[in-house]
Formats: C-alpha cells, sequence, structure tokens
C-alpha cells in the first residue's frame, strides 16, 4: 500500500500544514484585491505570498518555497535525499515562467524551464536522479501523486517525494484576464452568483512509500485515474465526461456511504462547478458532501492537488468537513451538497477531483487506514 509519510503546505495562510489547516477551519482566506501590480491594467483578486520574504539571489521564489516546503515536510523524517532510491516529482503548471521575459531580473532564461527549476530543487538536496517534472494544467497535482503511487508499486523507489507549487506572474494573470475567466470580487464556488476564480501562490509536499501492512491512522492513497475527455482548449466537457470517468475508476467497489467528501475542484467558474456536479451526480455520488477550498487560497494551479489532498487528509483527522468559503445558494443544475459551514464526520476516506484545461481529469481516492 502506498502510505504519506510526511507532508508540509506553504502559503499565504502559514508556512507549516498545522498553521494553514488551522487557518482554514476558522474560515480566514488570503484573498485580497490588488489594483496596479505588476502594471497590469485590470485589478485582479488573489492569495499572494509576500515577494519580499523569499528575495533571493540565488534561487527563484519557486524554486526557494519548493525547498523550503520539502525541507519542513523532511523534519524528522529519517530520508536521506542524497539516497538514488529517493525520487522527486515537481507538479507546476507554469514554474518560473516569469525569467522568460528577459528583463524579469538577473537569473538565466534557461531557468525558466521546467526542468532546470527542478534539477534546481534536486541539487540542493543532493539527490542523484533526474526529478520528474509533471505539467498537466489544473489537475497536475493529482497526476503527480499517481505517478508517485506507479513509481512505488514497480519497486523502482523506496520514497517518492511530490511537490506541487506556482507562484503567480504577470503573465499568468493576465492570461487568465483574457479569458475573462477571473472573478472582480472573492471567488463562490458552486454559488449561483460565482464570477469566475481567483489565483493563489502556493508550495505542497507529501512524502509517499509503500509499506505491506498499515496502522489505523496512516493515510493510504488507494486509487488514482486520469481522464481525458478531449472536449475544448480551455472549456469542459458539458457532460463531465472525463470526471465521471475519473471518478468511477477512484470510486471503484466503495460504497459512496463511507466517503467523509469529495473535494472538488471547485472554481467557482461558469462552466467548471456546473460540469463537476453532472459528472458527480453521474457517477452516484450526489449524496456524498462536497466542498472547495478556493475560497481560502485561490486556484494554486500546480500545487491544488497536492495542497487540497493534505488539507483534506488534516480535516478527516479532525473528523471534520470543511465549509466551502464564498458559497452560499446553490448555482448548479445537479444537486450537490455543499455548505458553508464545517460539519462534523465519522467517516476516513475522501475523493479529491480535479479537472483542467484541454479536457483533462483526476481522481484520487484517499482512505485512513487503507480500504477496508
Amino acid at each position: 500500500m502506498i502510505v504519506c509519510v510526511a507532508h508540509n503546505i506553504i502559503s499565504p495562510l502559514g508556512v507549516t500544514t498545522a498553521d494553514n489547516y488551522a487557518a482554514v477551519k476558522s474560515g480566514r482566506s488570503a484573498l485580497k484585491r490588488y489594483d496596479g501590480l505588476w502594471g497590469l491594467p485590470e485589478p485582479f483578486v488573489a492569495s499572494l505570498l509576500d515577494r519580499d520574504a523569499y528575495a533571493d539571489d540565488r534561487q527563484t521564489i519557486d524554486e526557494k518555497i519548493v525547498i523550503d516546503s520539502v525541507s519542513r515536510a523532511l523534519e524528522g523524517a529519517g530520508i536521506d535525499t542524497t539516497w538514488t532510491r529517493v525520487l522527486f516529482i515537481i507538479s507546476t503548471t507554469k514554474g518560473n515562467v516569469f525569467l522568460l521575459d528577459k528583463r524579469a531580473n538577473a537569473f538565466p532564461q534557461e531557468r525558466g524551464r521546467l526542468g532546470m527549476m527542478a534539477r534546481e530543487v534536486t541539487r540542493h538536496f543532493g539527490n542523484p536522479n533526474e526529478p520528474i517534472v509533471v505539467s498537466n494544467a489544473c489537475i497536475s497535482g493529482v497526476c503527480a501523486q499517481i505517478e508517485a503511487m506507479r513509481y512505488l508499486e514497480s519497486g523502482a523507489y523506496d520514497y517518492v517525494i511530490v511537490c506541487g507549487v506556482d507562484v503567480q506572474s504577470a503573465f499568468i494573470v493576465s492570461g487568465f484576464q483574457s479569458f475573462k475567466a477571473l472573478s472582480p470580487d472573492e471567488c463562490k464556488p458552486f454559488d449561483a452568483n460565482r464570477q469566475g476564480l481567483n489565483l493563489g501562490d502556493a508550495a505542497a509536499t507529501i512524502v509517499f512509500t509503500k509499506k505491506d501492512k498499515v496502522g489505523d491512522n496512516e493515510w493510504v492513497a488507494c486509487r488514482g485515474a486520469i481522464r481525458n475527455d478531449a472536449n475544448h482548449i480551455s472549456g469542459p466537457s458539458r457532460t463531465g465526461e472525463g470526471s465521471y470517468r475519473a471518478l468511477k475508476v477512484a470510486l471503484g467497489d466503495m460504497e459512496p456511504e463511507k466517503l467523509a467528501f469529495i473535494n472538488a475542484h471547485g472554481t467557482a467558474t461558469s462552466y467548471n462547478d456546473e460540469m463537476e456536479s453532472i459528472a458527480i451526480e453521474r457517477a452516484g455520488l450526489a449524496g456524498v458532501p462536497v466542498n472547495s477550498l478556493k475560497g481560502y487560497y485561490g486556484h494554486t494551479m500546480g500545487a491544488a492537488g497536492v495542497l487540497e489532498t493534505i488539507i483534506s487528509m488534516q480535516a478527516v483527522d479532525d473528523h471534520n468537513i470543511l465549509g466551502t468559503r464564498g458559497f452560499d445558494t446553490l448555482g448548479v443544475t445537479h444537486p450537490l451538497d455543499v455548505s458553508n459551514q464545517n460539519r462534523a464526520t465519522e467517516k476516513r476516506a475522501f475523493i479529491k477531483l480535479l479537472s483542467g484545461f484541454g479536457g483533462c481529469n483526476a481522481a484520487l481516492l484517499m482512505a485512513k487506514g487503507g480500504l477496508r
């Protein structure tokens, strides 16, 4: 079984998993409005790290927060990162894309390539293996975890360190503005008055290993699936086809009643939330509570699948279904059990669901103590 042995989150809500979970549980968000930032002509709402706090002439902010997150996750874990049996997987959609602008700063342009960024991280930790970079739009974080499961199940490695990261820039924000996908206010996942998404900075790390036996309190990555319905360059399938198929594989033969919740993508865009409602009902999961964390963090892109898996594990450990911040009135056509209030649960499993550009979809089943 593939087991989570360590984790960490760095975001504007804190630099540890515990800090982040406490903030989300209390309903706190890091989203705020920015006017004129990076010379952009339109204001936007986002959750951003303090750039000055991560200023460094050796590493970019993306590299620095990955190294910080991995280092914090590994504290006390007893894992030697210089060992050949340890693999790094970096999940990111854009990485150091701001370096492609020659005027950005003194870093060489080649560090803007995703592979170069990942090598900078593994060089810091003295890891001899070529790092794997997963960049598959918004589903990258779940894809990276599924890739880790496959490597461990093959016996090729003893530990896989998965870190998801993205830091916003003028390039990324202006791209979403051109799509008219950004909300002028804090996002409202699944709400009737949702106007679009917010963006966010984060780095989140999960360390996995393989065990023959697991304890009752250990988290197991049970099943994952990636399905692409190739619907459109940016719009999701109107029937939720890929999301539905990913959900069905991740759920497998588990009874829906055993799920504490589905942590959905929940970006608060018109089409994404509607598509997820269709896919969830088609999969026979309309009775399972659904939540979204985008109202706390914004859309953290390559970090989202890792960060939201960690927060969801923390919630189940705390017997808690986290409320969906920004939600008030259901605004999708298919029934979903969404609430803006925290709710109690004694169940020990959840599904993390993501969707992204190009019709890509991914789902991951996590169970405390494994499948029983």
